[in-house]
């Protein structure tokens, strides 16, 4: 599991007036994105900023400082931020991460549960502690934002989109990462049965599904298993497209997938990467 900050560290923070005047800022719709501070949940973030969504940012307190940064950029849209700390796997923290999203912003429209991690070890060398933390961070860490963002949207009444990130090996499994490939696939099958269940309340629940991306966690996956560069090259030699997307595509598909131009789709997993599996 990973080792929590005291309770007192999970903070709430708007940025003050004296730096922006947010109160000659139109408040938009509510949007929180967990994994926030770096690769895709950055991207996500910003890409909701600019289509005109406050946000509330959430990863694990060491990564405060990146979260701040995101703040920042936030702001340079002109719109609102607030950097919540927390672990997803915690259910206090995720009932703290709702409730002051809610509170600072003025309700919750979107949850993005794009938080988690991968361990790559052949299957034979994962250990249950592998196992149980990936699937408190990847499996359980989904299933409380989308239990908790449900909640709220349901108390509001007026629907919602919520958002989880399966992946490639979700959907066919890869050798060396077991347990990961199992939470992903955990993912998919949750974001179905959430979706049967809360279509009534005007909540869609999709997830989506990259393969490689230009990321952090591609660079020690590529580490691990060899080079990175010679990973990421003869891979992406095999997609359609010829090049695997960046966070900003990503970023792209989500932005639409909580748009109201989606009100028609919900429970999918939808693959992004560049043509590599066809579904």
């Amino acid at each position: 599991m990973l080792s929590l900050a005291p309770r007192s560290y999970f903070n709430l923070r708007a940025r003050s007036q004296t730096t922006r005047n947010f109160s000659k800022i139109i408040p938009g719709p509510v949007a929180i994105v967990t994994g926030a501070s770096r690769g895709i949940g950055k991207a996500v973030a910003v890409r909701l900023a600019q289509d005109g969504y406050d946000l509330a940012l959430n990863d694990v307190p060491g990564a405060l400082e990146q979260l701040r940064g995101v703040e920042d950029s936030i702001g340079e849209y002109g719109r609102q931020a607030i950097v919540c700390p927390g672990d997803v796997s915690s259910e206090k923290d995720i009932q703290a991460l709702v409730k002051s999203a809610a509170d600072a912003l003025g309700g919750l429209d979107v949850m993005v549960a794009n938080a988690g991690i991968c361990i790559t070890k052949p299957f034979i060398e994962t250990t249950s502690e592998d196992w149980d933390k990936i699937q408190s961070i990847n499996t359980r860490g989904t299933f409380l934002c989308y239990r908790y963002a449900a909640l709220k949207m349901i108390e509001q009444g007026r629907g919602g989109r919520i958002v989880g990130v399966s992946s490639v090996p979700g959907e066919q499994a890869w050798a060396n990462v077991s347990a990961y490939s199992s939470s992903k696939f955990g993912i998919r099958g949750l974001t179905q049965a959430a979706a049967a269940e809360l279509g009534k309340y005007k909540i869609n629940v999709n997830a989506y599904a990259p393969g490689p991306v230009n990321t952090d966690m591609l660079v020690d996956i590529g580490h691990k298993l060899g080079n990175k560069s010679t990973f990421y090259e003869e891979s992406q030699a095999d997609t359609v497209l010829g090049r695997y997307p960046n966070p900003e595509d990503i970023a792209a598909l989500v932005s639409f997938l909580v748009s109201p131009d989606s009100k028609m789709l919900t429970g999918q997993t939808i693959v992004i990467d560049s043509g590599r599996l066809f579904d």
